[in-house]
C-alpha cells in the first residue's frame, strides 16, 4: 500500500452520490494497492481459472452516515486484474471501474511466527510497457495503532461505487483486522497520466508520504445495496 496525500478538489468528480471524503490528519489521501486473491468463491462457488489473480488498484477514502454512525469505505478509480471475465463481472455488477491486463507478482516475505521481512512487488503491462509497485518490509508484522495511518487506510469496511443511474452501490467488505509490516524503501514505476489522468500525475510521480504491506486475511464482500 503505497499512500499520497492530494487536494480534495482533485478527488471530487470521483465521489459518489451520498458519501464524503474521509480525512485522515486534515489530508484526503490516495492509495496504490496491489494484493492477491486467493482461492476465490463468486455465491460460494468456485470458477475454475479464476480463483487466485492479482489486482492492483488506486483507491481512496469516503464515509457516509448511517443509523449506527459512520460507515467508512473507499472508492476506486481504477482496479487492474488479469483475467478479463473477472473485469467483465465486476463492471456488470456493481458498476466498478475494471480493466484486464497481463500481470505478475512475485512475494518474498518469510512465513512463520518471526515473518522477519523481505519484499512484495505487483506488476502489470500496459501500452506494451511494464508497469510496478513494490515495498521492502523491515521487522516484524504488527497490529496497527489506533489513530495512525496504517489504521485509516486498511480499517474501510465498506466499498461505494457510483452507478449509471446517477446513484451509489453500498457493499460490506467483511475482514478481521489486519498487521501490518513498516516498509523501509517503495517505489512505484507507473505510465499514471496515460492509466488514471494526467490529474493524477504530479502526485503520483512523487514519493509517497507512507507506505506498508499487510497480511491479509479471509475477506467476504457482500452483493450490495442502493443508496
Amino acid at each position: 500500500m503505497l499512500n499520497y496525500a492530494v487536494e480534495p478538489a482533485l478527488l471530487r468528480p470521483f465521489i459518489p452520490n451520498g458519501v464524503e471524503l474521509d480525512i485522515w490528519n486534515s489530508k484526503a489521501c490516495i492509495s496504490m494497492v496491489g494484493f492477491l486473491f486467493l482461492r476465490t468463491r463468486v455465491l460460494g462457488l468456485r470458477m475454475p481459472w479464476h480463483e487466485n489473480f492479482e489486482e492492483v488498484n488506486l483507491r481512496f477514502y469516503v464515509r457516509r452516515r448511517a443509523p449506527e454512525g459512520w460507515r467508512r469505505g473507499v472508492v476506486f478509480i481504477k482496479e487492474i486484474v488479469p483475467r478479463r471475465l473477472i473485469a467483465a463481472v465486476a463492471r456488470v455488477c456493481y458498476n466498478e471501474p475494471y480493466q484486464a491486463k497481463p500481470m505478475r507478482h512475485c512475494i518474498d516475505i518469510e512465513k512463520g511466527e518471526l515473518q522477519r521481512g523481505g519484499s512484495v512487488e505487483y506488476v502489470w503491462r500496459h501500452q506494451g510497457q511494464w508497469n510496478s509497485i513494490r515495498g521492502t518490509t523491515i521487522g516484524d508484522a504488527q497490529p496497527s495503532t489506533e489513530g495512525s495511518e496504517e489504521e485509516f487506510i486498511t480499517e474501510h469496511y465498506w466499498g461505494y461505487t457510483a452507478q449509471r443511474n446517477g446513484g451509489c452501490k453500498e457493499y460490506r467488505v467483511d475482514h478481521p483486522r489486519w498487521n501490518v509490516w513498516p516498509v523501509r524503501q517503495a517505489s512505484m514505476h507507473c505510465a499514471v497520466a496515460s492509466l488514471y489522468g494526467a490529474q493524477f500525475e504530479k502526485p503520483l510521480c512523487n514519493p509517497p508520504q507512507s507506505a506498508f504491506v499487510a497480511t491479509g486475511s479471509p475477506v467476504t464482500v457482500s452483493s450490495g445495496t442502493s443508496i
